[in-house]
């Protein structure tokens, strides 16, 4: 029993913070936001060290690689998990909801209401899809670089710079070595701040319960019902069948023994930007290689978000129903699929970041303006487990590439070095 409180200390106190948190916003409602700026201490600290951890980590990954064949496979791998599994979210998503119809028994009157007394909107030029492109990769400013709303941005320029770091060989060493450090010194400072994480989750999570306890209630439960139910399948069943198909049983033990810390954080902040420490350390537990670690992680947080494809189809399909719109042919299939997809990859990794992605849906299906605060609150009441899949999510995607990296048994392998470690 020693042993077992030992190994989960830190998560049976966060899972304590946690439900304290949320009985107190039950309780007090909305005036549970008094202790929101404890909540905002925590948040603002872990983005603080966000854009200098994504850095040093992506870029001195790479540039410290072996050989650019690796990082070749590496990629090439990530890519591959990343598409499948979005894929296989997608697909999910939208059986999903041929089997429960978000819209049934919900009264829209009073929305279809506000959509016919809404102003006119003043009519803006629309960036073209080339424009659109650019402005996802790049930045026109380096200093731009320094913001947490351009991550997907930073990311680039950090491949560019452990690349650049590699190939200059010799000359490069010093970089690398300053990346290195860099990167151990960052994770330092993530080590720090989580001591603070209790008392900042809970107080953050009683604000968030608080908040949206209400809302919850008294619309578009159906659709939150939906939802959870979806994630607690794809939690519990495909993220089991993943790491199975990652290491077999013993892959399914070590996942759901590390897996608790990055679950309860992304719950708690509705942000996988500030689960991105949480992450790093736990799939370094699940034995996954430093260098697959420090690449995956960071470029999951930003561009694979399965929770965020399970609600991109959800809120399609419930724009389809207001509007009338066939969902059962083809090509309205193959485009709720495609675009929920997209949805995925360019949807923040913020708290509220999900408004990147609901533009997206608006743009593509020529709904009305008018309608992006019905697809707001959708993103509002989802937003916890959204987080939930699309945070913990890169865990087990961390374990599936490393399986193509390294081999079939690159966990038995990690066992066994892990144990002449500790036997020496």
């Amino acid at each position: 029993m020693g042993s077992i409180l030992k190994s989960y200390r830190t998560s049976i106190i966060l899972l304590a913070a946690i439900i304290v948190g949320g009985a107190a916003g039950l309780i007090f409602g909305t005036d549970a936001a008094v202790v929101k700026p404890l909540g905002d201490l925590f948040l603002n600290l872990m983005f603080t060290i966000i854009v200098p951890l994504v850095f040093f980590s992506i870029a001195s990954a790479i540039a410290n690689m072996s050989g650019m064949k690796r990082l070749g496979k590496i990629m090439g791998s990530i890519f591959l998990v990343f598409f499948i599994t979005a894929a296989i979210s997608a697909v999910v998503a939208f059986i999903g909801t041929t089997i429960v119809n978000p819209l049934e028994n919900t009264d829209i009157s009073s929305v279809k209401e506000m959509m016919e007394k809404a102003d006119a909107p003043e009519q803006a030029e629309k960036p073209s899809l080339a424009a659109q492109l650019v402005a996802t990769v790049t930045v026109p400013d380096f200093a731009n670089l320094f913001s947490r709303s351009n991550m997907l941005q930073l990311i680039v320029f950090a491949v560019l710079f452990g690349l650049a770091t590699a190939m200059a060989g010799e000359k490069g060493k010093p970089v690398a070595s300053f990346l290195a450090s860099g990167s151990e010194v960052m994770m330092k400072i993530v080590k720090i701040v989580m001591y603070y994480a209790p008392i900042g989750l809970g107080a953050y999570f009683a604000t968030v319960i608080g908040e949206l306890g209400p809302q919850i209630l008294e619309g578009y439960l159906r659709t939150f019902l939906l939802y959870l139910g979806l994630s607690v399948l794809y939690y519990f069943g495909f993220f089991t069948l993943y790491a199975f198909i990652a290491g077999g049983s013993a892959g399914v033990k070590i996942f759901w023994k590390n897996v608790i810390a990055p679950s309860v954080t992304a719950i708690a902040t509705c942000s996988s930007a500030a689960c991105i420490p949480v992450n790093l350390d736990a799939v370094k537990k699940m034995g996954v290689p430093k260098d697959i670690a420090e690449t995956i992680i960071p470029l999951g947080a930003n561009t694979h978000k399965d929770g965020s494809v399970f609600g991109g189809v959800l809120k399609i399909v419930f724009l389809f129903g207001l509007f009338g719109k066939d969902v059962t042919s083809l090509s309205s299939i193959a485009s709720i699929l495609a675009v929920s997809f997209l949805v995925g990859a360019v949807m923040g990794a913020i708290p509220g970041g999900g408004f990147i992605g609901e533009m997206l849906i608006i743009s593509v299906f020529g709904f009305p303006p008018e309608v992006l605060p019905i697809i707001a609150v959708i993103s509002t009441i989802i937003d916890a487990p959204a987080t939930l899949l699309n945070s913990t999510g890169n865990t087990v995607c961390g374990m599936l590439v490393s399986r193509l990296v390294e081999g079939k048994n690159w966990l038995q392998a990690t066992i066994k070095g892990k144990a002449n470690h500790f036997a020496s």
